[in-house]
């Protein structure tokens, strides 16, 4: 489909959602979904002036643009700092060719660097680096050196993760051979300890930064975000009522396009029902926890209804709860999903 199009698309779906905004200012923007930097600099440039038309956008406001080594080009780049984008996220995953390969990316290890290098000649001083690990037949010297280069761009941010195999996906259906659980264990606790040493803090489980990033934050934080574009969830809390709804927005580009060059904008949203499982499933990832009081603020109860499993939880040595500030311990912190599921 034509850029053009789907741009203009994207902004009859913002006007549709502005309400859900209810007079509050946009702190943080993030484009991604795929590679969005495959839009042309006009088009992106279009959306640019969309969004500054049509929202209350702070002046310090994060705004990231997600890309793929393999579609960077330097001059459309330029076009797009100079479009008001003051954060890239790079998707380099690996720099080891065989790897890259396996996991069937289009780019190689010379042009994530090449790309990384014409982000920063290009004026971006602030980027994230997304690295995984645990990556089939990877060694503890490989996924060190990821890191190692990683760290000598001098990010701003770094996304180190464990790679997992998502359900309906090639790799479920034909399982690659990874390393052991204790050889990958080993790889994250090695690999996070080589990033935190180098200046990035640990903020929450597979983020690292000298400048943490306000959209992820935000997410952590279970904050409200609009959700634009085909596949786009979006998480509302209504000021006045204190329901929290999810807007969802067709998967398809073709049926997203059909819902918005005005043939049909009737779209579903879905209500949280447990608010408290959610908060808890985003905010405990954080490493340095959160105030209690945001829990009764973003959900709308009162700490009464965790009370018995925050005590439990506390008794096990999984969370600390100290100064109305509650944080996993380096226990609760390693073993999170079972600390997340215990307010299920």
């Amino acid at each position: 489909m034509p850029d053009g199009a789907y741009v203009e698309a994207l902004l009859a779906d913002l006007e549709k959602d502005l309400p859900y905004l209810q007079g509050r200012p946009i702190h943080s923007i993030f484009m991604g979904g795929g590679t969005p930097s495959l839009l042309g600099s006009d088009e992106l440039e279009r959306l640019m002036q969309g969004l500054y038309q049509n929202l209350n956008i702070d002046k310090d406001a994060e705004i990231t643009l997600e890309t793929n080594p393999g579609t960077f080009e330097i001059d459309k780049f330029a076009r797009f700092r100079e479009s008001g984008i003051n954060r890239l996220s790079i998707g380099v995953q690996s720099f080891n060719d065989q790897h890259l390969r396996q996991l069937g990316r289009i780019h190689s290890s010379d042009e994530a660097a090449h790309a990384i290098e014409k982000a920063k000649e290009v004026g971006f001083d602030n980027f994230n680096i997304d690295l995984m690990h645990g990556l089939e037949g990877q060694t503890m010297k490989q996924c060190l050196s990821d890191v190692e280069m990683a760290l000598s761009f001098d990010s701003t941010h770094i996304s180190f993760y464990q790679l997992t195999l998502e359900p309906n996906t090639l790799f479920a259906k034909f399982p690659p051979k990874l390393p052991d659980d204790e050889d990958i264990w080993a790889m994250g606790a090695k690999g996070a300890a080589l990033i935190e040493s180098h200046g990035h803090q640990q903020y929450e489980i597979s983020a690292y930064g000298k400048i943490p990033s306000k959209h992820n934050m935000n997410y952590w934080q279970f904050g409200d975000y609009l959700g634009i574009g085909a596949g786009a969830h979006g998480k509302i809390t209504n000021c006045k009522t204190q329901t929290i709804f999810r807007t969802l927005k067709p998967k398809s580009p073709k049926d997203y396009m059909v819902k918005f060059q005005g043939k049909d904008l009737d779209l579903p949203i879905k209500i949280i029902e447990n608010t408290t499982f959610e908060f808890m499933l985003n905010a405990l990832r954080l490493k340095q926890g959160f105030d209690l009081a945001l829990f009764e603020s973003r959900t709308g109860k009162s700490l009464n209804v965790i009370g018995e499993r925050l005590s439990i939880a506390s008794d096990l040595g999984l969370l600390s709860v100290e100064n109305n500030r509650l944080t996993p311990t380096s226990k609760g912190f390693d073993f999170v999903n079972n600390l997340q599921e215990m307010f299920l």
